[in-house]
């Protein structure tokens, strides 16, 4: 382990609790209680994860996770007092990989970052580094994605998903599989996760609206990978 967690939260009783959670856990933590100082270590420090609150002074978890997505593909959970889905959505628009409503379990939280890292670090060791299909290109080990030689911004979330399609080509998987296979947990977000996450990937590498190339729909079942020339 001993991966490097950064906590942004400005709830030090929260800090506190979650440090010794993730120190017993085998990680590392790193912490700040606003919005400036967060976005600033998450960009100097290079944490492994990002634990964002949503309500912090200086900046809201919002505007850090926007700024930290133009620069950093780092895992973010992002934490709310509230439950209203436009919360959701809105994390999840602007590159979030998960969401969790206070008050949560520590126990939970953990198994969750456990998993987010162990899936990453699977992708990193399997042994078919790169699908090719067409101009578009997805290095597995190097979790990154290219089309027409022009590197494009996906986040992590968006990025396994992007993978886990395009390495089972032309098979429809539901919004439940993908949820399964990607997250690997019950995500708070739900389904509509999965078509906020396919509607982002599709506006980064799909030519024409309505004419997708790469990521297509299977009407009332689910999505699927295939190549259209």
């Amino acid at each position: 382990m001993n991966e490097l967690i950064l906590i942004v939260d400005d709830e030090e009783t929260l800090i506190k609790g979650l440090r010794l959670s993730l120190q017993q856990a085998g990680y590392r933590v790193i912490s700040a209680t606003d919005g400036p100082t967060g976005l600033q270590m998450a960009l100097s420090e290079k944490p492994d994860l990002v634990i964002l609150d949503v309500m912090l002074p200086g900046l809201d978890g919002f505007e850090v996770c926007r700024q930290l997505r133009q620069q950093s593909v780092v895992p973010i959970i992002m934490l709310t007092a509230r439950s209203d889905d436009i919360d959701v959505i809105v994390g999840l628009e602007l590159g979030a990989d998960d969401y969790v409503t206070k008050p949560f379990n520590s126990r939970e939280l953990l198994a969750r970052v456990k998993a987010i890292l162990r899936r990453i670090s699977r992708q990193q060791e399997q042994q078919q580094d790169t699908i090719q299909a067409g101009d578009l290109e997805i290095s597995l080990g190097r979790r990154r994605v290219t089309l027409a030689g022009q590197v494009i911004a996906l986040t992590p979330k968006e990025l396994d998903i992007l993978a886990f399609l395009a390495s089972h080509p032309e098979r429809v998987f539901s919004r439940e599989q993908i949820l399964n296979a990607v997250w690997g947990y019950d995500f708070f977000g739900g389904q509509r996760a999965v078509d906020v996450h396919i509607r982002r990937i599709r506006e980064k590498i799909e030519g024409h609206e309505g004419q997708p190339r790469y990521l297509h729909t299977s009407w009332g079942k689910g999505y699927y990978f295939a190549y259209v020339p």
